[in-house]
């Protein structure tokens, strides 16, 4: 019997739901809305494939303190995945209080 084991240790994951099917738009937006609702601080980061697991991602902008609306965080990484069409865009919430990412979760994936 041969053991997969190996293909486990070796595949890359993308963060917080790396090891689930991809998400849909409206689990998208759910988290979005989950993490607006928390008070976290929305906050969008981008890398290329090649790059995203040996350094810091860029970010893009500043992040979203005081954000409340889920259509500007949608806008805001669409137009990052516009501008960089082949990276990974991931959203990050910031827990305020905690000092801590409260999520964290990549939304687009890019092409190698």
């Amino acid at each position: 019997m041969q053991s997969t084991m190996g293909d486990y240790q070796t595949a890359r994951t993308l963060e917080t739901f790396g090891f689930l099917p991809k998400l849909s738009q409206d689990e998208v937006y759910d988290q979005i809305a989950y993490l607006l609702a928390q008070g976290w601080t929305p906050a969008i980061e981008h890398d290329a494939p090649e790059n995203s697991a040996n350094h810091y991602w860029t970010m893009w902008k500043l992040p979203f303190f005081g954000q409340t609306d889920l259509g500007d965080v949608v806008a805001e990484l669409e137009a990052c995945h516009r501008a960089y069409p082949n990276h990974h865009v991931r959203l990050i919430g910031y827990d305020n209080y905690s000092q801590t990412q409260g999520v964290c979760f990549v939304v687009y994936e890019g092409r190698s």
